[in-house]
């Protein structure tokens, strides 16, 4: 057996687990979860037969978003040890709680493309915003594109339900080494929101819009940003995502516009809308690659869970017919309800497996001492 000891003084009451190259980089398994020793000491002993003899690991409390950090609140480099030596001690001096801390220099550039951009679709103006990799202006890199809806309640503050949070969750990512896209937000329009993201259901909204709003972004506003932004226009790097009826309007926009999206980021979906699953789907001859991150809270209500249980087997279904070949991840927080704060938590999660590879251990970055932005 190969003993594990850790010593920490931040004593909370969240449990401590280990994770590493031996479980796949599981920040959260039950299996691996030390046990206390005494007030600061915890320990864990791991049969030697699953252990490589290169042990990689790391400490958490329950999740990336809860990971050890060096005494500066920066990112440690992955523990690694022989297995031959039977026992280590460790030290953590502080965790990482909630994704916090947040750097200044890691912050994305928020810029406003326009306080009115014209939507000839709709015949009507909206707001929108770029935001783009802190270093964007002294690099010469092109970036992958996510289109977000709902930009009031993206990140900043003053929304009425609070926000996502996404430029503290892009400088996290960006201190992984995963920061390296543009995020597209787009206002939604208020008393036009409804209608606005509804397809083609005139008993939920009458006179809906979805088609011209879908339209809007793929025809008018992708090639705008793709003209006046280093982006990557192929579809591989091109995705679209929302929460609630931003993301049912998403999952429409990815199956009708396959050749343009790649990624759909659909948080808490509003597949009530949709009990059938109707979906217009294309059917092509060579089906494109499409990768979905579905997520749901268990506290949003009796059916969200279940109805995206159902969505996967569509998903799977449509799959066999050959109209897609679907890549998707499915992750339901038992605790979650319909809200910002959940969809915060679930953000960068969902960018790291949609942008980047699908190891669950981020990459990791030299420690820094750095300012840290409360």
């Amino acid at each position: 057996m190969m003993r594990f000891e850790l010593y920490t003084e931040e004593s909370d009451d969240r449990a401590i687990y280990i994770t590493g190259n031996f479980n796949n980089w599981n920040p959260k398994d039950d299996n691996y979860q030390l046990r206390k020793l005494d007030l600061n000491t915890y320990f864990i002993e791991i049969d030697n037969q699953i252990l490589t003899d290169i042990i990689d690991y790391k400490f958490t409390k329950g999740g990336w978003e809860n990971v050890e950090l060096d005494k500066y609140g920066n990112i440690t480099p992955n523990r690694k040890i022989p297995k031959s030596i039977g026992k280590t001690s460790d030290i953590v001096e502080k965790w990482r709680l909630n994704w916090g801390p947040f750097k200044d220099e890691y912050f994305p550039i928020a810029e406003i493309i326009s306080e009115e951009f014209y939507i000839p679709q709709l015949e009507r103006y909206r707001k929108i915003w770029a935001l783009l990799p802190y270093d964007y202006y002294i690099s010469n890199k092109d970036y992958p594109v996510l289109y977000l809806q709902d930009a009031q309640n993206l990140f900043n503050e003053g929304s009425g339900y609070g926000n996502w949070e996404i430029d503290k969750k892009l400088s996290i990512l960006a201190e992984y080494g995963r920061g390296d896209i543009i995020i597209i937000a787009i206002e939604h329009g208020s008393e036009e929101r409804i209608k606005e993201y509804i397809f083609d259901n005139d008993n939920v909204a009458n006179g809906s819009e979805g088609k011209k709003y879908i339209r809007f972004i793929t025809d008018t506003l992708k090639p705008y940003v793709d003209q006046n932004y280093r982006t990557k226009r192929d579809r591989d790097n091109t995705g679209i995502g929302g929460s609630s009826l931003g993301a049912l309007i998403s999952i429409y926009s990815g199956f009708l516009y396959p050749e343009v999206y790649s990624k759909l980021l659909i948080f808490s979906p509003s597949l009530w809308v949709e009990p059938n699953n109707n979906f217009p789907l294309m059917n092509f001859r060579i089906p494109y690659k499409t990768k979905i991150y579905l997520y749901g809270g268990g506290q949003e209500g009796s059916k969200m869970v279940k109805r995206i249980r159902i969505f996967e087997e569509y998903l799977k279904r449509w799959e066999k017919k050959n109209l897609f070949d679907f890549e998707f991840k499915t992750n339901i927080n038992p605790e979650g309800t319909h809200s910002e704060f959940y969809w915060s938590q679930e953000f960068p999660r969902a960018i790291e497996w949609l942008f980047y590879d699908n190891r669950e251990n981020p990459v990791e970055v030299k420690p820094q001492q750095k300012s840290i932005k409360n």
